[in-house]
């Protein structure tokens, strides 16, 4: 078996063992997927923008000829050198093609250096593409998953220290939630959060606040959205794809705590009588949450909200005593307030 461990992947990526001809990189996310398929690549050739040094390939072509694989692969460099294979996986089965390529005498004994790099999405266990290179001598799987936190404070420090830049404690406790579904996304928050802090020395939990998102795949707005509106069925799916695209239980309770606050100003403004309409709010709300807003503004009352408040606290705070459980106590913590939102609108 030549299945390599997650926590093997990135060890893999900095030295691609020269034995292993065919390299599938794969997982749900996409962006991590990308920037290995990236390294490997400038790893395999000497110019990715040289035609003959690099040939591309989709998957649906491919699959409609399959001999094109073991051509490409068998082609010689017109200048020499060494020469790659960049094949982006699509939605039909290319598992043929590759098991042909991997069978042949020639590509094995082949003199000239070609390594054949499969950039995929997610893929199941027993996916027959997957299968394939994790049981073949001469290819190798990369899974590549949702970044854990360790993970994502390691691509923090990394990315501070090349700009020069270091985190105050609170600042680094902050933005490490805010990161995690798809590393291009988060890489991308901390290098905007570094230049909006070029030349200061240290960020701190303003800087954060004022320009990093909520970098997840998954949108978190849905999720707490869904609690207030009082809709549990459709708050258990979000979690649901949460759990699924990897998101941090930190990173949940801090949006819903975010919201709520929202949801607390706004619902005060209407409990005082004065001016208010969600077209004026600021930043501007995001269309597809409008009806959820508006169904949390009319359910819920400021004193209400406050209470929900206090119980969202509680639960950031046991989450932060008991961390092993915290996924458990967030979703706790918002079907509660899903149910209980329900109960008082009927």
């Amino acid at each position: 078996m030549v299945a390599v461990k997650a926590a093997d992947v990135d060890a893999f990526v900095a030295r691609p063992d020269p034995a292993r001809r065919v390299i599938l990189v794969f997982g749900p996310d996409a962006g991590l997927v990308s920037e290995r398929v990236d390294a490997i690549l400038k790893a395999s050739v000497d110019d990715l923008n040289d035609p003959f040094a690099l040939a591309r390939l989709e998957g649906e072509e491919i699959a409609a000829q399959p001999s094109r694989l073991i051509e490409e692969a068998l082609t010689m460099p017109l200048f020499g050198g060494r020469r790659a294979v960049w094949v982006k996986a699509g939605s039909r089965n290319i598992a043929p093609a590759v098991e042909a390529l991997l069978g042949a005498d020639i590509f094995k004994a082949a003199a000239a250096e070609c390594r054949v790099i499969i950039e995929a999405g997610d893929l199941r266990r027993n996916a027959p593409l997957r299968t394939l290179c994790e049981r073949a001598k001469n290819a190798a799987a990369l899974p590549c998953y949702a970044d854990s936190e360790r993970d994502r404070a390691r691509l923090i420090d990394d990315e501070m220290k090349a700009a020069g830049l270091s985190l105050t404690p609170d600042a680094r406790a902050v933005l490490i939630p805010l990161l995690g579904g798809d590393r291009a996304a988060s890489r991308s928050e901390i290098r905007k959060l570094a230049l909006y802090a070029r030349g200061r020395g240290q960020v701190g939990v303003e800087d954060v606040a004022a320009v990093v998102s909520d970098a997840s795949a998954l949108a978190l707005e849905d999720i707490v959205d869904a609690a207030f509106a009082c809709r549990p069925a459709e708050l258990e799916t979000q979690l649901a794809k949460a759990r699924t695209a990897g998101s941090a239980a930190g990173s949940i309770l801090f949006n819903a705590q975010r919201q709520l606050a929202q949801l607390h100003k706004w619902r005060l403004a209407i409990e005082e009588g004065g001016p208010f309409s969600l077209d004026a709010v600021q930043p501007p709300l995001h269309f597809r949450r409008r009806a959820l807003v508006e169904a949390a503004l009319k359910t819920w009352s400021a004193a209400r909200l406050t209470a929900a408040m206090a119980d969202l606290a509680g639960a950031v705070l046991e989450s932060r005593r008991n961390p092993a459980l915290a996924e458990t106590i967030a979703e706790r913590a918002l079907l509660a307030i899903a149910t209980q939102g329900r109960r008082s609108a009927a």
